[in-house]
C-alpha cells in the first residue's frame, strides 16, 4: 500500500499548473522571496491563514509536492480520492488527530514539504491572530526548516464569510528567510515550549511586508 502522504508527481504537477494558471490568469499574482525556499530537505510553509485560497496562492509557483490539510468530511469519493492523491492530509474538524500528525512528521522524515497555519484557523477580518502550539511542536520535533510565509490579498477576494471568490485583484505571497530549529526552539526547559517556537516564527511572518510597504 502506498504511502497517502506522499504525493502522486505527475497528478499534482498537473494541479499545480491549473493553480498557478488560474491565480496568474484572474489575478495579479505576485511573489517575493522565493530564493528562500530550498530545493531540498524537509521544509515547513507557516503561514498566515485569511482565505480558501490559501492553500494553492502558497504552493502554484513552488515546484515542489506541498501536503496541505484539508478537513475530514472531504475525503469522500473519487474527490476525496484525488485529495489523497496530491498528498492532502486529513484533519479532524474539532482538533488535529494522531493520524494527522504522524503523516505531517512522516512527510517531513522523507524530506517533503507540508503547509501550516500557527494561528490554528482562518482569520474573520483577515488580520493576524494568536498562534497556538502545534505549529511550534511540529516544528521542534521534526527539525524541519521553516518558511515564514505571509499572504496578502487573499482574504479581499475570498475571505472566510465569503460564498464565492471575487474575480480580479492583486494577490501577493512573501516567503520570509528561512529558519532553524535553533532559532525556534526556546529549550526543553522552556514552560511553554511550543507556544514559544509558534510565537516565534508569527513574529517573523508579522514581518513580511507587502510590496507597496517595501523600503525603496
Amino acid at each position: 500500500m502506498s504511502d497517502s502522504s506522499i504525493p502522486n508527481p505527475q497528478l499534482y504537477e498537473l494541479v499545480r499548473t491549473l493553480a498557478a494558471w488560474y491565480f496568474t490568469t484572474f489575478y495579479d499574482y505576485t511573489q517575493s522571496g522565493l530564493q528562500n525556499v530550498p530545493n531540498c530537505g524537509p521544509v515547513i510553509f507557516a503561514a498566515n491563514h485569511v482565505s480558501f485560497y490559501d492553500p494553492p496562492a502558497i504552493g502554484a509557483c513552488i515546484h515542489r509536492p506541498i501536503n496541505y490539510f484539508a478537513r475530514d468530511t472531504l475525503f469522500k469519493g473519487l474527490f476525496g480520492k484525488a485529495l489523497r492523491e496530491i498528498g492532502t492530509i486529513p484533519v479532524a474538524r474539532e482538533n488535529a488527530d494522531i493520524k494527522s500528525l504522524k503523516a505531517i512528521f512522516r512527510a517531513l522524515k522523507c524530506k517533503g514539504i507540508v503547509a501550516i497555519y500557527p494561528e490554528g484557523t482562518r482569520s474573520l477580518g483577515g488580520q493576524l491572530m494568536e498562534p497556538k502550539p502545534g505549529a511550534g511542536m511540529i516544528a521542534c520535533k521534526s527539525k524541519a526548516t521553516v518558511i515564514p510565509t505571509r499572504l496578502f490579498g487573499t482574504h479581499e477576494v475570498f475571505g472566510r464569510t465569503d460564498k464565492a471568490p471575487k474575480i480580479g485583484g492583486h494577490i501577493h505571497i512573501a516567503y520570509g528567510e528561512a529558519m532553524a530549529a535553533t532559532e525556534i526552539d526556546p529549550g526543553k526547559t522552556h514552560p511553554e515550549r511550543y507556544l514559544e517556537a509558534s510565537r516565534r516564527i508569527m513574529a517573523r511572518i508579522a514581518a513580511l511586508r507587502p510590496p507597496s510597504e517595501k523600503m525603496i
